[in-house]
């Protein structure tokens, strides 16, 4: 029997199943199926309550019972799927991640592990609520489906009668991934009515639009081919908290001889793990990106076998010869003999893989960076090798028919794109038309859009009609006129792509939905008919719905039918063995020619982001560099109302010495401030994690759970990204003093 050890390190003599059960206690992964059956009986995990292996003698109803399949819907790559153990009553008892699923292999994070908690809360909402107090007093009374429905299409009616249906703003991002719900019936009913379009950029825009740039296609090398690779490099890849399933791939690369180095700001639990940890200032990636590039061409070191298919090489070789080693290091504080050893060891190591992850692209150079270091892959010819190339999106390959599920051939006209990064201004400055009403769902907004001063003062105006469709009394829910309770994940049918692997897969409902809560299609289809939309398509049920998503005409979906996806729930694209047939770019068949560094005619050279201690922006006011990082135990705000959650996100880690120079002591009330809010918070000393001047937030704490009703996102900006509009939340200056 192996035993869990939270702090064990992956080598190369452990056992694969101890290798694997690692870092944190709360993972379960079932033994190694070597392991004989008398071994098995006796394995005793930490925590029973959310183990993936147990005997059946440990559980006396077992017989009584039976299993269910679901798949998670929470915004990560990994896309699990799941088993939920329910009683004769219908009551969830269990939850497991799926043994049989490649990339999920029996184990879930910590989030989901718990999830039975959340369906379960008693602060569930579980029936329709209309406001009777100043918006954010919490003040409800309960109300019918069909008073609320009442309610809310003759409010749209008299506001698209008297502002246009332009005044109308629908606002949602992935609070669920799966297609129907996220992005199905409401998607209909928002273009039959002609409402204002939402640019949902508020989190992956920059890097999907480098993607396209570079490569004009989101596909990436998936996980069950990194344990070929000679050299993994997480740039920007804290996995361990958000991509855990990619880790036993890296443990077994590690096994096979591999070196694992991380790129990143803060020394994230990953980090503290790698064979070598490379800390960087924030905002600089794409400067480090080029230097690196700048050493392979210097000393001849790329694959000229394939740089002959990188249409603009010449342009990318000007580029990088602005940024030699020196400069390099006085910018991102990577020394240059670092910066040379990398360049060497990734120019040389076949093949080596870059995971690089969302969080390097919220800065103002982004885009660029996510270019450069996509173009690094292609300068040293790693898109050649099986365990080769780079890991950021693989969702290209889910080509599901986008235009049948959302139809929007049913808007009256072209109408207006309003960015949700934007929020603030949206609700506070925008007219011809103004925003009149707010249809909110599958997203928090008052807690994790940026400029929340402003968003807060936005969604508090009386003449805005405010509809909220959750499953907790968010922050945003506060401030609704009419709150609408949401089903969760495995209480629906929904179709699922991932991010982060190949594997389409299908969920029934697992539970019945508590109370009154009603899934996102049913909300919407009656809305549409209320409305008195008349398109045959809000009459499509749920699976008519599945079957016109996959019949896009893609080889990579040819065969794949609803039913094959209720026998199998989980089925591979058509992509060849996962072992390694599946190499797009080999050939150097690029849809488009890559590392497109040329921007208006001229190449783009590196400069600091506006907020940043070596930028444009007010650094002498605020000289301290916010980054606030993914939770470990939660999910952007969804998880928020958990008071583990909670007392996790309301300390803030700063470096001792820039701690000392405020005489700020651990553990102690602070307060954050620039010229946008302040916040509150408790200050965490930490000379490990953060390095001086650089300030650590774990994201997102709800508001309303502070002393002064504010979070973290009162601190950062509507400024966008150099590529795809998106949110700059880790290019943010400010400046901490004791409360």
């Amino acid at each position: 029997m192996y035993d869990l050890n939270p702090h064990f390190e992956p080598s190369k003599s452990a056992p694969p199943a101890a290798a694997i059960k690692q870092e944190i206690s709360y993972m379960r992964f079932k033994p190694d199926s070597r392991l004989t059956a008398k071994q098995s009986i006796t394995y005793r995990p930490i925590n029973p309550s959310y183990c993936d292996f147990f005997p059946h003698s440990c559980y006396p109803n077992f017989m009584s019972t039976t299993w269910r399949h679901s798949v998670c819907a929470l915004d990560c790559p990994d896309a699990c799927a799941l088993l939920v153990q329910v009683d004769p009553t219908g009551h969830a008892t269990r939850l497991k991640g799926d043994p049989n699923h490649p990339i999920t292999q029996g184990f879930l994070c910590g989030k989901v592990a718990k999830y039975l908690d959340r369906e379960y809360n008693p602060d569930r909402l579980l029936y329709p609520l209309a406001r009777t107090g100043p918006k954010g007093s919490g003040q409800f009374r309960r109300i019918s489906w069909p008073e609320a429905i009442d309610t809310i299409t003759t409010r749209l009616k008299s506001i698209a009668a008297e502002h246009g249906a332009q005044s109308i703003l629908p606002y949602s991002y992935a609070g669920t991934m799966g297609l129907l719900n996220g992005s199905g019936m409401d998607r209909r009913f928002f273009h039959a009515l002609g409402a204002s379009r939402l640019d949902r950029t508020i989190c992956a825009s920059a890097g999907a639009a480098a993607l396209m740039a570079s490569m004009n296609t989101r596909l990436g090398t998936e996980p069950e081919q990194f344990p070929h690779s000679k050299l993994i490099l997480a740039w920007g890849a804290n996995v361990l908290t958000t991509n855990v399933h990619l880790w036993p791939f890296i443990v077994q690369a590690r096994r096979n001889g591999a070196r694992f180095i991380v790129i990143d700001p803060i020394r994230t639990k990953t980090a503290a793990l790698a064979d070598q940890h490379i800390p960087i200032n924030p905002g600089t990636d794409l400067a480090l990106a080029l230097a690196l590039a700048h050493v392979i061409f210097r000393d001849h070191l790329e694959d000229t076998t394939y740089t002959q298919h990188i249409h603009d090489l010449d342009e990318y070789r000007q580029v990088a010869s602005t940024m030699p080693p020196a400069r390099a290091a006085q910018l991102t504080g990577v020394s240059a003999e670092t910066i040379e050893s990398l360049a060497r060891d990734l120019a040389t190591t076949h093949p080596a893989v870059i995971r690089v992850n969302y969080g390097v692209q919220r800065s103002d150079r982004g885009g660029r960076a996510v270019q450069a270091i996509v173009s690094l892959a292609a300068l040293t010819g790693q898109f050649q090798h099986i365990g080769g190339g780079v890991n950021m999106s693989t969702s290209a390959g889910f080509a599901f028919n986008r235009t049948a599920l959302e139809r929007p051939d049913l808007q009256p006209h072209p109408t207006r794109l309003i960015n949700m990064t934007q929020l603030g201004d949206a609700l506070t400055t925008l007219n011809d038309p103004p925003v009149k009403a707010f249809i909110n769902y599958n997203s928090n907004p008052a807690a994790i859009a940026p400029d929340q001063v402003k968003v807060h003062r936005g969604l508090e105006r009386e003449d805005l009609f405010t509809v909220v469709l959750e499953q907790f009394m968010t922050d945003t829910a506060l401030r609704a006129d009419i709150v609408l309770p949401s089903t969760t994940f495995l209480e629906h049918t929904d179709l699922y792509l991932a991010y982060g692997h190949y594997y389409v897969q299908l969920a029934r409902p697992a539970l019945a939905p508590p109370g009154e809560c009603k899934t996102n299609v049913e909300v919407f289809r009656t809305l549409a008919k209320a409305m008195g939309l008349t398109d045959p398509c809000f009459d499509d049920t749920e699976d008519e719905m599945i079957r016109q998503t996959l019949n896009s005409g893609s080889s990579y979906l040819e065969g794949i039918t609803l039913e094959l996806l209720d026998q199998q729930h989980a089925i591979r694209l058509n992509l060849g063995a996962p072992s390694g047939e599946f190499l797009p770019f080999k050939d150097g068949k690029f849809p488009t020619s890559h590392t497109q560094f040329i921007s208006g005619g001229q190449a783009l050279a590196y400069d600091p982001p506006v907020e940043s201690r070596f930028g444009a922006g007010n650094s002498k006011q605020f000289p301290l560099e916010l980054i606030s990082w993914k939770s470990h135990d939660s999910m952007n705000s969804t998880f928020g109302n958990r008071p583990d959650v909670d007392e996790e996100t309301s300390k803030v880690i700063l470096h001792p010495e820039d701690a000392q120079k405020r005489n700020i002591a651990d553990n102690t009330p602070i307060r954050l401030f620039n010229d946008r809010g302040a916040v509150e918070a408790i200050a965490k000393l930490d000379a490990q994690h953060v390095q001086p001047g650089v300030v650590c937030a774990p994201s997102v704490r709800w508001p309303s759970k502070s002393n002064n009703g504010l979070g973290i996102n009162a601190l950062t900006s509507q400024r966008l990204t150099d590529l795809g509009d998106g949110a700059t939340f880790y290019s943010c200056l400010i400046e901490i003093e004791s409360c």
